[in-house]
Formats: C-alpha cells, sequence, structure tokens
C-alpha cells in the first residue's frame, strides 16, 4: 500500500524571499508599493509566488499593522435585501461605491436588519473591519449609532436622524420637498387626500403585516425624520390652502414589498372612499398604487391622481408626477465627505438640492 505524498508546505513571504534571495521588504513591495520596484523584478517575484504557491500578504495582518482595513461600512437598519430591491437605496449605494472606488476602499454592508437582535448587529457593528462608517436613514432613537460612535470613526448620517452631535450629514429638505408637491396638488383642486407613507417607527410588525391607518398618536411621534417632515409638508400646503390637515388620510407600510403600495391605497380608500389624490412619500409605494388601482378599473389621473417621491428611473418612464433627488449624488458626497472631511475638522450638513416633476398621474379631480 503506497503511503500518500507528504502534503506541501504552505509558502510563505520568508519562503519566498529566500527562494528569490531577496529582501522580505522586497516581497511586500511587489504587492502593496510595486512602484518602489523594477517592472522585471516585480514580475519575477509574481510569477515565483504562484509557482509556490503563495496568497499574497495576509490581509488582517497588514490591517493589524497598518491600522487601516481598507473599507467602508454602510449601515443599513432596513433588511439587507432593501439596498439592492429599493430603486432610491440602489442608487444611493451606487454612488456610494463610487465614491469608495475612487478612493481605493471597500464597502462592507453592516447587517443590522429587523430580523437581528439588538446584541446580534451591536456585535456585527463593533466587530466590522472598517475605516469608517456611513449611516443610512436611521431612526432618530436607533440603538447602533450610539455602538457606532463607540468606534470613534469617522461617522457620516445620510438623511435622518438630523442634528447628531459631532457627525456630518447630507440630506435634502424633505419638508419643502414635499410641501411644494403638495402645493401644486391642492393647487389642482384636490380637498379630499390621502398619504401612504413608510413605517413612522422601528417596531416591525410580523412579515406580511397589512398597512394601517396612522393615528393622531402615531403622527404624534414618528422617530423616522425623513417621514415626518414628508407628512409636515403635506400639512404645510394644506393650512395654507385653508385645508383642515387633520382630514388628510394617512397609512403607514410596515414593508418595501412590491405590493406594499396597493394594500395601503386599498386601506386608505377604505378609511375615505371620497379619496381623490394619493400622495406617497415613495416611488416605489406610488407604483404600486397604480398597479392596484389600474386593477381595479380606477383610471389615473381621470379619476385618481397619484404622486411619488424620489424620481427612480422607473417613476419617470411611467410618467409619475414626483420629487426627483440627487440619490446617486447622495451617496457620492456621503463618501467624499467620509474620505475627505473638512479641513476644519468641524461637521458640516449639506442638503441637496431637488425637483418638482409635473408627470402624466396628476389631474384635476373628477
Amino acid at each position: 500500500m503506497s503511503r500518500s505524498p507528504t502534503p506541501r508546505r504552505r509558502a510563505t513571504l520568508a519562503s519566498l524571499a529566500a527562494e528569490l534571495k531577496v529582501s522580505r521588504t522586497t516581497i511586500s513591495n511587489a504587492y502593496n508599493r510595486p512602484d518602489q520596484l523594477s517592472a522585471d523584478l516585480r514580475e519575477r517575484v509574481l510569477a515565483t509566488a504562484k509557482r509556490m504557491g503563495y496568497p499574497g500578504p495576509d490581509p488582517v495582518a497588514r490591517s493589524l499593522r497598518t491600522r487601516k482595513a481598507g473599507a467602508v461600512g454602510l449601515m443599513i437598519t432596513e433588511p439587507l435585501n432593501y439596498s439592492f430591491s429599493d430603486p432610491a437605496a440602489l442608487d444611493f449605494v451606487a454612488g456610494l461605491a463610487e465614491s469608495c472606488e475612487e478612493a481605493g476602499q471597500g464597502l462592507l454592508l453592516v447587517a443590522i436588519g429587523p430580523n437581528r437582535t439588538v446584541g446580534d448587529g451591536s456585535a456585527a457593528v463593533l466587530a466590522a473591519g472598517v475605516d469608517g462608517f456611513v449611516v443610512y436613514s436611521a431612526s432618530d432613537d436607533d440603538p447602533y449609532l450610539p455602538v457606532v460612535q463607540q468606534r470613534h470613526l469617522p461617522v457620516v448620517v445620510v438623511d435622518q436622524p438630523k442634528d447628531v452631535p459631532g457627525l456630518s450629514r447630507v440630506g435634502i429638505d424633505d419638508r419643502d420637498a414635499m410641501r411644494r408637491l403638495a402645493e401644486y396638488v391642492v393647487g389642482l383642486g384636490h380637498t379630499e387626500i390621502a398619504l401612504l407613507t413608510m413605517r413612522l417607527d422601528r417596531d416591525w410588525p410580523h412579515p406580511g403585516s397589512r398597512p394601517t391607518v396612522a393615528d393622531p398618536e402615531r403622527l404624534g411621534m414618528p422617530h423616522f425624520h425623513v417621514q415626518r417632515e414628508r407628512i409636515q409638508g403635506v400639512y404645510d400646503a394644506m393650512t395654507a390652502a385653508g385645508l383642515d390637515p387633520a382630514s388628510l388620510t394617512v397609512v403607514e407600510s410596515y414593508e418595501h414589498l412590491p405590493t406594499s403600495g396597493g394594500a395601503a391605497a386599498e386601506v386608505a380608500l377604505e378609511a375615505n372612499p371620497r379619496v381623490t389624490a394619493l400622495m406617497c412619500t415613495a416611488d416605489v409605494l406610488a407604483l404600486s398604487a397604480m398597479d392596484y388601482l389600474r386593477a381595479k378599473g380606477v383610471y389615473v389621473p381621470g379619476q385618481m391622481t397619484v404622486t411619488g417621491f424620489d424620481g427612480v428611473p422607473e417613476a419617470l418612464r411611467r410618467g409619475l408626477t414626483t420629487v426627483a433627488q440627487p440619490s446617486i449624488e447622495k451617496g457620492r458626497r456621503a463618501g467624499q465627505l467620509l474620505h475627505r472631511p473638512p479641513r476644519s475638522g468641524l461637521p458640516v450638513v449639506e442638503m441637496l438640492d431637488t425637483e418638482v416633476v409635473r408627470g402624466r398621474t396628476s389631474a384635476p379631480p373628477a
């Protein structure tokens, strides 16, 4: 019976240096500082490393030595797939990734969504090998923000929460943008309006929970600043037009599913059958609501005006009346602030411009 061949020992930096009769620094430079070597020498190092099975410098050891992880942590409190399914979030991630690539950094999604316990999420934040964090659209009572700050790394907040001491933020004036959109809707003659909004608090009912009409108490203490400001923008426009803001039917959705807007529209019309305009705090809700109305034989805009918020490509393609915000630029600017913070060392707040897009889904009430 023949013996198994003795496993070949894994090549190391030291054994590669001995094979080539060069210093360890030369081997390291071939991977990390190629400009320090001639092209011929670097090619010989890499070819020999490949022949010997040397995988390259240990990234963990390198990060311990340099105290740099080479990556930015993106903290999103929604389910992880939200980053790849919500068009506005996807654009934001694309902009952030672009800025990371320009800075030679990677991007790490830190999973702390509602399906994890706070203990597990906190452990993920503390263990993330990153050089800084971008916090995307968290509630003002988010339990992970203090954990992020505990790391004593650079942090940039996008959208919310606002006014966190010591942290820079990139966002838009959500209240003003929604007020301008609501002024247009009210100016068309609509007085019976429903607003479909994303969730107002961190609480997460069981999956598949039906959207609900938000009562005054719920509306009085939302912890998501963006949704709160967009609701207030509609209130401002209604008040200026002499309408009672209390007549606004607000329906809260808890999930970002393709059917969420349609389910919310159904609840809104059950609560107030006189509604002639469905305003939405996100395009994904508006597009879903339009699909629901079409299936019910309700014509948009002849029988129902529908508006969104974000200006995602599909919404613009379908002619949705909406607010276009620069989601890609949000990500890009957040990354730039993280990689190249202000020389003053003081936090900054960058407010980006928005545009009301008067599409084909709005018209005077029938």
